[in-house]
């Protein structure tokens, strides 16, 4: 018999401390050889990226000790930071990036040496920066993406594929690390080289478009083996793509035919060039499965993310769904795509082929991701890394479930709505429980449904989490996605605001009890939720991490390359519509905030950067708003370390007491100011 008790006041077994431990999950994974390597996180570490070997006989390790951090800053979110070879003698042979110094460093894993760097320091702006990696022994070279500053400004940068002496001769020597594209285009991904080794194939794109608005594919002539050449690649041009077509993904298929993902007819799909059409590469491309309402692809928020990869005899692994994603197998020939079988719901844009056999990183609502294996011939699916494990019992988490709401004019919102749950309590008779809207970042981007242990964290305790993929989320079609298209600040807190009431009007959550949190562009949505008019009202408190809260500012000097135009399309161009960047802008706004906030900062954001945060309390001043401001030197852009988000989970807790009514001794008093 469940015990009655307030909603809010129940007592769990999730703390902070293990929802922090279980934050972040394994990432790009690679085969060398029969091994499957890895990134991994490391919480309690510093927040720190490890690689993990697994090796063929199953055993698994950690290869390189802290402070060893295997991440890429290359558009500041980052990209593939590692490749491996495998050699005839000594072991394989790996090169890193180190997110401290941002050098590629070259390692040999079963030799007696530490990492070697290959590229140098540069005290320009942000140094040098690469990822994207593929070693090639066979020239002596790693090529990859570089990312170079020219000035102090976070804008004073370009973009190549480059050539990395595999010998250490641009350890030291700039000049040695040899550009192999023409410099033409801002952004590059790493180079794709075909089966025969004649021509490489990469995505482009420019300001002020970003990659899911239009990308262009670039195809190039590589000179023959036989040692490094001298020069860039020849023939370059772009074949496929344009302003108003996302190309996610190219690969090359064994038979030399160039596959990519693209949404010509607004959902992204899996497109194909023969080998022998390649000099009329528009015209030649023919859709696999064609007339799918299902994405095959996605936003390319890092460099080297993968939706497919080629497999033997022709068939390809293909991430692809419709707001959720499965793994399958597509045998173009047949038309068919069979899906591998099993308990996970969510597949990862990261995969790794070796032969018949796929790698990819999968989870659902009940597990974390792990890593699976899937013979494809067989369609039989296995756990061989960072497997699954129980952190708490299973009853004392929220089922999670898939909704579709109506918001304004009927258009379809899409959610996650996590309902109070504990397998020992409920609420009393005649009382409805308190709800918080989480808004994701991006804000092109989603939520899937999975294991979260930072939700499970509330509402174990007895309050609801309703995740929004509000209008403008990816997983949805091209459509879907524009719909925030000069209406950033209006279609996602109308969203975020109609699902809050409609869980209300049902009878599932309490009216008077609606709160609202979200990072970085969630940030965004959240203050704006909090001073817009179109929602203020329905909110009793809100919880904002590093958020965008002056658009002018961000749109001037205060962000990074990569989203320096990002709101040309989000809010409308800044010449022309200066008025609307100043109407949404939350630090405009502050007037009329009515209810109490938590605000949350990495002091060492370069993306949204605290000197915003620092504007916005300073307007806030005296004016009766109870808030708290919590900043974190050594964190960036999205907490890493385990004691800053406890520190961030207590305080947020405290907040949701405070406003709704409730009281919890596990964890520290948050104290509001006014």
């Amino acid at each position: 018999m469940a015990t009655a008790s307030q909603y809010g006041t129940w007592p769990s077994p999730i703390d902070a401390a293990l929802a922090a431990s279980h934050d972040g999950r394994p990432e790009y994974l690679g085969t060398v050889g029969d091994e499957v390597w890895w990134t991994a996180p490391r919480p309690a570490e510093g927040g720190r990226r490890a690689l993990v070997r697994r090796h063929a006989d199953g055993t698994e390790e950690s290869v390189l000790p802290a402070p060893w951090n295997v991440r890429s800053r290359v558009i500041e979110y980052g990209g593939l930071p590692w490749a491996g070879t495998p050699r005839a003698s000594g072991g394989p042979l790996v090169v890193f990036a180190h997110f401290a110094d941002q050098r590629l460093y070259a390692y040999e894993p079963d030799g007696d040496g530490q990492p070697r760097p290959l590229t140098p320091l540069s005290s320009v702006g942000g140094g040098l920066r690469f990822a994207d990696l593929r070693v090639l022994p066979e020239r002596g070279e790693v090529w990859c993406v570089m990312e170079e500053f020219t000035g102090p400004a976070p804008t004073d940068v370009r973009r190549a594929v480059v050539a990395v002496p595999l010998d250490g001769s641009a350890a030291e020597d700039r000049g040695a690390v040899r550009e192999l594209s023409d410099g033409r285009h801002r952004f590059v991904t790493g180079p794709q080289l075909s089966p025969d080794g004649r021509r490489a194939a990469w995505i482009a794109w420019d300001h002020p478009r970003m990659p899911w608005d239009g990308t262009e594919v670039v195809l190039a002539d590589v000179p023959a083996e036989g040692g490094p050449f001298t020069g860039p690649f020849t023939g370059a041009a772009t074949v496929l793509g344009g302003p108003d077509e996302a190309v996610c993904q190219v690969a090359w298929a064994e038979d030399g035919s160039l596959l990519y993902a693209s949404d010509p007819g607004g959902w992204w799909e899996l497109r194909r060039v023969p080998a022998d059409g390649l000099a009329d590469a528009r015209a030649r491309s023919t859709a696999l499965l064609p007339a799918r309402h299902e994405e095959f692809g996605g936003a390319l928020w890092r460099i080297g993310m993968q939706w497919f990869a080629p497999l033997t005899g022709g068939r390809i692994a293909v991430v692809h769904g419709t707001g959720t994603n499965a793994l399958g197998v597509l045998d173009p020939e047949a038309g068919t795509l069979t899906d591998v079988p099993g308990p996970w719901t969510e597949w990862s844009s990261t995969l790794a082929v070796h032969g018949d056999t796929v790698v990819g990183l999968a989870a659902s609502a009940r597990t974390s991701a792990e890593i699976v294996e899937v013979d494809t011939s067989s369609l039989d699916a296995r756990v061989i890394g960072s497997a699954h494990s129980d952190a708490v019992d299973p009853a004392y988490l929220s089922p999670g479930e898939e909704r579709v709401f109506t918001g304004p004019g009927g258009r379809e919102i899409h959610a996650h709505v996590h309902a109070p749950h504990h397998p020992d309590y409920t609420g009393p008779e005649g009382e409805l429980p308190p709800y918080v809207v989480w808004v994701h970042g991006g804000p092109t981007s989603r939520t899937p449904l999975v294991l979260d242990l930072e939700i499970a964290y509330f509402t174990s305790r007895g309050i609801g989490v309703a995740e929004v993929n509000y209008g403008g989320s990816t997983g949805y079609g091209r459509a879907y996605r524009n719909r925030l298209r000069e209406q950033w600040g209006v279609v996602d807190v109308e969203d975020c605001a109609a699902v809050a009431l409609a869980l209300a009007a049902e009878g599932s959550a309490d009216r008077a009890r609606l709160a609202v949190r979200g990072g970085s562009a969630g940030g965004w949505t959240t203050a704006a939720s909090l001073t817009s008019p179109l929602a203020r009202d329905v909110w009793a408190c809100g919880a904002i991490s590093y958020p965008i809260l002056d658009l002018a500012g961000w749109a001037k000097d205060e962000t990074h390359d990569f989203e320096s135009q990002y709101l040309e399309s989000l809010i409308g161009p800044l010449a022309e519509v200066p008025g609307r960047y100043a109407e949404r802008s939350p630090i405009n706004l502050v007037d009329a905030i009515k209810a109490p906030f938590l605000l949350l900062q990495g002091l060492d954001d370069v993306i949204c950067p605290p000197a915003q945060c620092d504007r916005f309390l300073a307007a806030v001043a005296g004016r009766s708003i109870p808030h708290a401001y919590l900043s974190f030197e050594g964190e960036g852009h999205g907490f890493r370390r385990k004691d800053t988000m406890v520190r961030c989970l207590e305080a947020e807790l405290s907040l949701y007491a405070q406003t709704f009514g409730f009281e919890r001794d596990d964890v520290p008093r948050l104290e509001l100011t006014t």
